[in-house]
């Protein structure tokens, strides 16, 4: 199993060219790259610009998404928290509203699954209506890898 994070933000600007949001756009490409060289990478969500910004999944235009999977919870947070990232998230008042919901969400998923945008606010719609459990969870609750077996030959039969 490998683990899946969706996290969104509402822009205090209209657009992503505005100039609030600049100095965050002016970033990316280094956080992107950070992440795509970090141990246990597996994959994130990318448009045109190489990045997730040109998605708007929501109705609301103003929110953005940021999707991707890791090896492990242990991988992705160390990603989030011990590296140039933090910086982002410290400044992240520049650029974005203070939700009033949880805006991240942590699901897993089979190995080799690419998760969809649909399937992601599917799983961030469940944890804000019901809290986290092993259906979708946060970094202050990860829930353990779900026990799979493997199939046997005679089984396929």
């Amino acid at each position: 199993m490998h683990l899946a994070q969706l996290n969104i933000s509402r822009m205090l600007a209209p657009t992503i060219d505005h100039p609030i949001m600049a100095d965050f756009v002016a970033q990316l490409d280094t956080i992107n790259q950070l992440a795509e060289q970090s141990d246990g990478f597996i994959w994130r969500l990318k448009g045109e610009g190489n990045n997730a910004t040109d998605f708007r999944p929501f109705d609301d235009e103003r929110i953005i998404v940021n999707m991707s999977v890791w090896e492990s919870p242990e991988k992705l947070q160390t990603f989030v928290f011990r590296t140039l990232h933090t910086d982002v998230m410290k400044d992240r008042r520049k650029w974005f509203e203070k939700p009033d919901q949880m805006t991240t969400v942590l699901w897993w998923i089979p190995v080799g699954h690419v998760p969809s945008v649909e399937e992601a606010k599917e799983r961030l719609s469940y944890l804000n209506q019901f809290g986290t459990g092993p259906n979708a969870f946060t970094f202050r609750d990860i829930q353990p890898m779900p026990i799979t077996r493997a199939v046997q030959s005679n089984e396929l039969a």
